[in-house]
């Protein structure tokens, strides 16, 4: 989950300047953790205490009303509206990663990380990328080599991973639909050969850097690990609430230190 959060605070400064290039200071001065960590957290505050993602995702909006969500996603939050808005945005699939920690059967990761998306992603996409990258992580942190969960995610989800970051990154744009950004994000943990190139690589396709490097992230931080200055300067950049969030939930569920 740590993967997910230091991700999005990396790629934080690119979401709105975009780089095709791996070449990049990590942790620049601008940069700062976003809805998509706050998010994270709000899921895994959710899986600590009651199981409602719905009450949970709307508490931490009013904690951080700034931290840069989607339109669609402040209409619903600030409000006491409880229906889903057919979302099919890569939200459903960033905030998801501790939905694969707190589970040790496959069935109930993808039953929760559809749980999880569905109070606001209940478009079908919406529910594919949550549950894509549920498995992705969840078969990480299990000890499945990358031709596995290649397989195993292009099996069960449909989504194209043959591809190479090098083919891609020359036409790619800003995209924040799961179908448009989610199996790039899968690909560049793929080609990574560690945690800090598979962020780089998500980052380099130029598109919605925080959201992709988080995603990226998760997945390569349940298979690589994260370097320790990393994990640090991560920490760091926390406040004392999402911080708690993160060693409680850290604690529960036997995260990696």
């Amino acid at each position: 989950m740590l993967g997910a959060i230091a991700g999005d605070i990396i790629g934080s400064v690119y979401e709105h300047n975009a780089i095709k290039d791996t070449d990049f200071p990590l942790f620049s001065p601008g940069c700062r953790f976003t809805d998509d960590t706050v998010l994270t957290l709000a899921v895994a505050q959710a899986l600590l205490d009651d199981g409602d993602f719905a009450t949970h995702l709307k508490d931490f909006y009013f904690r951080y009303p700034r931290a840069g969500y989607g339109g669609s996603f402040i209409e619903w939050a600030a409000t006491d509206a409880r229906k889903a808005y057919g979302s099919w945005g890569n939200g459903s699939a960033m905030r998801v990663s501790p939905v694969a920690w707190a589970f040790e059967d496959l069935d109930e990761v993808l039953e929760a990380a559809t749980a999880s998306a569905a109070v606001t992603h209940d478009h079908a996409e919406g529910i594919r990328g949550a549950q894509a990258i549920a498995m992705a992580v969840f078969l990480a942190r299990k000890g499945a080599e990358k031709d596995e969960i290649r397989a195993q995610i292009q099996e069960r989800f449909g989504y194209d991973l043959q591809r190479s970051i090098d083919a891609i990154r020359p036409a790619y744009r800003f995209d924040v639909s799961c179908q448009g950004s989610v199996p790039e994000s899968v690909i560049a943990f793929l080609e990574g050969s560690d945690y800090e190139q598979a962020v780089r690589l998500a980052i380099s396709l130029g598109g919605d850097a925080d959201t992709q490097a988080c995603i990226a992230g998760a997945i390569a931080e349940a298979h690589l690990g994260i370097p320790t200055p990393i994990r640090e300067a991560a920490l760091e950049r926390l406040d004392t609430f999402l911080l708690d969030v993160y060693e409680r939930f850290r604690d529960r569920f036997d995260l990696p230190a």
